[in-house]
């Protein structure tokens, strides 16, 4: 997967697609299609290009993981220069971060469109032509998927703009339901030519696993507010169990080691289905490809620190994430860093690097997963790095399908025992034990479906804590504002510290319309078909 990530930057300089938006006025390419996707390795290049728009600092490379608000209830925001945008609730129709996530996400549409309008043009191998066309067709499906999520009303784009976008970007909104049958309805058809995930090295590019296992996410968001078609609960359960049944995913039996894998490129696709990519320190050739993993969501270590890996510590724990994890569950300290990394220096001026015990000080603590520490990258970047985030975890795929038959009513009593398994994997491999061997200290004791509901909605936040999943996950449960609400009266209201003031803007600023994000204004001027999302 390394020659993947070096080859990145590469495709992006040859093909230069419009970095615009879908619903701008005038196009921006420098090469013109008609000039292009002539050889197996234009399109190849053409598909990394769709890729890479996943890794934008507009997308993965930053704002998703730290400054969107996404970890809603678990962990809040001390980015100062953001206290006045969607990261902490204070969202309006001019967010700048609102319409850098619109642009770009129709961005990695429209590369997908004109990449598809071309896949039959070179005389390449079928099984190569099928492959590249699957796995744009996918990636165009989940821009889509994303977009739904936050904007819920969105115009689905399945084809290029022509008439230099001035009149075949009126279009229209689709509703919500609409969009997600066609998400699931290309994701389905775009299985067909991917890759078996066995066959691949890593997780950087999309197999039959990740397709199955994003279907699955599909299928769960659908089921739940607003949309409830509680009908997709049964798809949900079949999709993450095209995942579990080929027998080749795993759980990593060490939790900490799915994420080193992530900070040091060494790939475990049997757990980490599916991720985002980055490489390099933005000191060499491959500047491009790098991002701000660890660094915008790392432990706090200030610029000093070349050892450790500088990091702004952006994204801070709850107190009430804390204490979701019961005492011995190990990913805890590492998801939720008991320290912060503090400069001193010696009797010689030299810097020394040291950690600072966060103690009980809880709303102190910031996320730990993404440790620069274990960097590999030789010196260490102030701000750029190339760990990977992660998109699709195994332990994810287990907990949606043990959700989905705690959800549905049709379920059977073989498959609720099952569903319990499930969860238990997840929870001793979390407590340090094998996954595959029952544990009375840690196994739940089996009761009814929505008791196992209940214990699977906090089973997800400690697993999959600050991995961009968990607000969407309240969304469709339909308990953002009363959580939010609930964590900001937790907080003591004397405390002056940043952090704790922080916290206060940040869960304070919540109202009932922040289940969606505004239509960016801008777009509603030159889309005059757009109508903005009830509340703004």
């Amino acid at each position: 997967m390394r020659t993947i990530k070096r080859y990145m930057l590469i495709a992006f300089s040859a093909l230069t697609l419009p970095a615009c938006t879908l619903l701008d006025t005038e196009p921006q390419d420098f090469i013109t299609p008609d000039k292009f996707y002539n050889t197996q390795e234009e399109l190849e290049a053409a598909l990394r290009g769709v890729y890479m728009t996943l890794a934008d600092n507009g997308l993965y490379g930053m704002n998703i993981p730290a400054r969107l608000g996404l970890s809603a209830d678990i962990g809040y925001e001390t980015y100062d220069y953001d206290s006045s945008s969607v990261g902490f609730y204070d969202v309006s129709t001019n967010d700048a971060m609102v319409l850098t996530y619109w642009r770009l996400c129709y961005a990695g549409i429209n590369r997908a469109n004109k990449l598809l309008e071309s896949i039959d043009r070179p005389a390449i191998d079928e099984t190569v032509r099928a492959r590249i066309e699957s796995e744009a067709r996918f990636l165009r499906a989940y821009f889509h998927f994303m977009l739904v999520n936050r904007f819920q009303n969105i115009p689905i784009m399945l084809k290029s703009p022509k008439d230099g976008y001035k009149e075949s970007v009126q279009i229209a909104q689709s509703a919500p339901r609409d969009t997600y049958r066609m998400i699931i309805s290309e994701m389905e058809a775009s299985i067909a030519g991917l890759p078996d995930a066995e066959t691949l090295s890593g997780g950087g590019h999309l197999s039959k696993s990740a397709a199955y296992g994003i279907l699955a996410r599909a299928a769960l968001y659908m089921a739940g507010q607003p949309l409830e078609e509680t009908s997709m609960y049964a798809k949900a359960k079949e999709y993450a169990g095209k995942v579990i049944e080929l027998g080749f995913h795993r759980l990593n039996p060490s939790f900490e080691e799915v994420f080193i894998n992530m900070i040091q490129d060494k790939y475990d696709i049997r757990e980490t289905i599916f991720e985002i990519e980055f490489w390099g320190n933005n000191q060499s050739t491959y500047t491009a490809t790098a991002g701000q993993i660890g660094r915008i969501n790392g432990i706090q270590a200030y610029t000093a620190l070349t050892k450790i890996g500088p990091s702004n510590g952006a994204l801070r724990a709850s107190s009430y994430f804390y204490t979701l994890y019961e005492e011995g569950d190990l990913r805890r300290d590492w998801t939720i860093a008991p320290f912060y990394y503090q400069n001193s220096e010696n009797d010689k001026g030299i810097p020394l690097d040291y950690k600072h015990d966060c103690g009980t000080n809880y709303w102190r603590r910031c996320c730990g997963k993404f440790r620069r520490e274990y960097e590999l990258s030789d010196p260490k970047d102030n701000q750029y790095t190339p760990i990977n985030f992660p998109v699709l975890r195994y332990s994810d795929v287990l907990l949606m399908w043990a959700e989905a038959v705690a959800a549905d009513p049709d379920s059977s009593a073989q498959e609720l025992d099952q569903a319990y398994e499930y969860v238990n994997m997840v929870r001793r491999r979390g407590f340090g034990k094998d996954p595959l061997v029952a544990d009375a200290t840690v196994d739940l004791e089996q009761e009814n479906k929505q008791q196992l509901l209940e214990n699977i909605k906090d089973e997800r936040a400690r697993e999959l804590g600050f991995e961009a999943l968990r607000k969407d996950d309240l969304v469709r449960w339909g308990e953002l504002y009363d959580r939010m609400v609930a964590v900001r009266a937790t907080i003591p209201p004397t405390y002056t510290s940043n952090y704790y003031v922080m916290g206060r803007i940040y869960y304070g600023n919540i109202s009932r319309r922040d289940v969606v994000w505004p239509i960016p204004s801008y777009e509603l001027g030159v889309n005059r078909k757009l109508v903005q999302n009830t509340g703004f």
